[in-house]
């Protein structure tokens, strides 16, 4: 396999650029919605923020997402469109940023990011709503680390597009930044260290990319099920790395379905769009 084809060239897309400018611009619209909380500090780097969008409906639970960017790129400002349909549905939702490589290593990256779920329950006054944590690309790999570190009370996790494992990407242009060695790219594969658990996890992938990304998709739900977690995995028809979102905002491709068999697993009561 080529592997800096599966995991850069082979991901991209010529829409990429207009959706983005779109996501941008939904998630600017998102941010002056009455009630928001932006840049809410979790740690003493200036990438430790979180944003807090409050539930709509009667609140039934929040959902913490960590975005994308290959552990190297990107900010929470640009995913912030997915807030406004789940406040609708009753869910707080917390977009937390994090350090980036090359400034942190990816093992100080997960150190730096473990103190976020303390402070957003604090935020919230320490309510016992369940919280799900749930990340897209390298931001899912966060959302797994999360989930077994254990030092915080985790419901359930929800994996889109991850990249878990990331020792193929020692072999692409991407460790530019990360440095990782097959040392730490190996301690660093969240798949490999699942420990027996009842977290219920819900793992997406586009159907339309790469083989790399349906392959870690299903290492992580073939791991989370044989150590006692329920899991599901789910493959959204004509969905690429980013219009997988809006399947997801939309509720298309399966997402409404396998959402509403995980949502009360998780303890958050059921509610309509």
């Amino acid at each position: 396999m080529d592997l800096q084809h599966a995991y850069v060239e082979g991901q991209m897309r010529p829409h990429f650029p207009a959706l983005l400018a779109r996501f941008q611009a939904e998630s600017d619209e998102a941010a002056a919605s009455p009630g928001t909380a932006l840049d809410l500090p979790y740690g003493p780097h200036p990438r430790q923020r979180f944003d807090h969008f409050p539930a709509i409906a009667p609140a039934c639970g929040t959902l913490l997402y960590l975005h994308a960017g290959y552990w190297q790129s990107r900010d929470k400002s640009q995913f912030r469109f997915v807030a406004p349909g789940l406040q609708r549905r009753g869910f707080h939702v917390v977009l937390v940023n994090y350090p980036l490589c090359p400034e942190v290593s990816l093992p100080d990256l997960v150190q730096a990011v473990r103190p976020c779920v303390r402070a957003v329950r604090e935020h919230l006054g320490n309510d016992r709503l369940p919280l799900v944590v749930a990340g897209h690309s390298a931001g899912a790999h966060l959302a797994v680390e999360l989930a077994l570190a254990g030092d915080a009370r985790i419901d359930g996790v929800l994996g889109i597009s991850g990249v878990y494992d990331p020792q193929p990407l020692l072999a692409t242009t991407l460790n530019a930044k990360l440095n990782l060695d097959a040392r730490t790219a190996a301690a660093c594969d969240v798949t490999a260290r699942v420990r027996d658990g009842r977290i219920p996890g819900l793992w997406v992938v586009g159907g339309d990319e790469t083989g790399a990304f349906l392959a870690q998709n299903a290492r992580m739900h073939a791991a989370w099920s044989a150590t006692g977690h329920w899991s599901r995995e789910l493959v959204v028809p004509q969905a690429d790395h980013f219009t997988v979102l809006d399947a997801w905002v939309d509720g298309t491709g399966g997402w409404d379905d396998a959402f509403a068999a995980w949502q009360p697993l998780v303890g958050w009561r059921a509610s309509g769009r």
